[in-house]
């Protein structure tokens, strides 16, 4: 089986829609960055981020007059989706913003296609390739000058945090190899996002309460809620859009995303929060970039990733 062909024209598409998705994504980096810039929780910050994204996505199915499956299949991968692909990783991360500069959050999350890659030989979904264990190694390379603590990236990075950081790129590695594995149960990017955010509200509301960390919102948006907003309706919007690009393009197109995403990240933490790093990080990124090149599926895998997913 061999990969799509594609016009001119639709290459050109899907091209700006992979810009349009890195430059989104790399975003939200800085965007949680300010967010937890005044001490909002966790468990509050995600509570707004699902009921965001629920309340978008459900006025997008409103719109396309389609309704929301309830069936057990549907069920089940509302709530993969939600805990692996929001309430796990997410939580994780607005913890590790504290910490970490937005700049190096974004070059580690390039280490999922390597994890992809990893937990798909693991489920039998690939196989064994000298390229992509090569690939592999270039990931680890990478990850390691970036967390060596004598390395000097020009700003601190507490090596602890960048490690538990790297478990984020596990839970979306993982996320991508659940929907490619087991599929979707035919739902839509709009209807598959909009009952993970429901799930996700249900699940993460009580922890919020239990823990105290409700956040009020204010009018105007101070700044922390104003980007939580910006961050949670692109994220909930991009994802849709990357799951849509998978079933028009495949994967091995798709997978691109992954450059976009590091270097808009990398922009995005310059401009807005005045980041700079050292040629370090760069060769850190020239090394990353080399190992999500070689890790890139093959595109008969691709094909059947895209058919567990559906054309939608």
């Amino acid at each position: 089986m061999s990969a799509p062909e594609l016009s001119r024209r639709e290459i050109a598409l899907f091209a700006g829609f992979l810009v349009l998705m890195g430059a989104g994504w790399g975003a939200t980096q800085p965007l949680t960055k300010i967010a937890v810039s005044t001490g909002y929780g966790p468990f509050g910050l995600l509570a707004w981020q699902q009921a965001l994204g629920a309340a978008l996505m459900g006025v997008v199915c409103f719109a396309r007059g389609v309704g929301l499956p309830r069936h057990a299949g549907a069920l089940r991968a509302y709530l993969v989706i939600a805990l692996v692909g929001a309430v796990l990783p997410n939580s994780i991360s607005y913890q590790v913003a504290v910490h970490l500069p937005a700049g190096i959050m974004s070059l580690l999350l390039s280490i999922i296609p390597m994890f992809a890659f990893g937990i798909a030989l693991m489920l039998g979904t690939d196989s064994f390739a000298w390229r992509r264990l090569a690939g592999l190694c270039f990931g680890l390379i990478g990850v390691l000058i970036i967390i060596v603590p004598s390395v000097d990236l020009g700003e601190a990075v507490p090596v602890g945090w960048a490690g538990l950081y790297l478990v984020v790129a596990l839970f979306y590695a993982f996320e991508g190899n659940y929907v490619a594995r087991w599929g979707v149960s035919g739902l839509d990017p709009f209807q598959l996002m909009l009952g993970a955010s429901l799930v996700g509200l249900v699940i993460v509301m009580p922890l919020m309460l239990v823990t105290g960390q409700t956040v009020v919102p204010l009018w105007p948006l101070p700044a922390a809620q104003a980007a939580l907003v910006a961050a949670s309706l692109v994220h909930v919007l991009v994802y849709a859009s990357y799951v849509w690009l998978v079933g028009r393009a495949g994967a091995v197109f798709a997978v691109q995303v992954s450059y976009m995403v590091t270097g808009f990240g990398l922009f995005w933490a310059w401009l807005i929060l005045g980041e700079s790093f050292s040629n370090v990080v760069w060769f850190a990124l020239a090394v990353m970039f080399i190992g999500m090149y070689l890790v890139q599926p093959r595109p008969k895998v691709v094909l059947e990733a895209a058919s567990a997913m559906g054309d939608t």
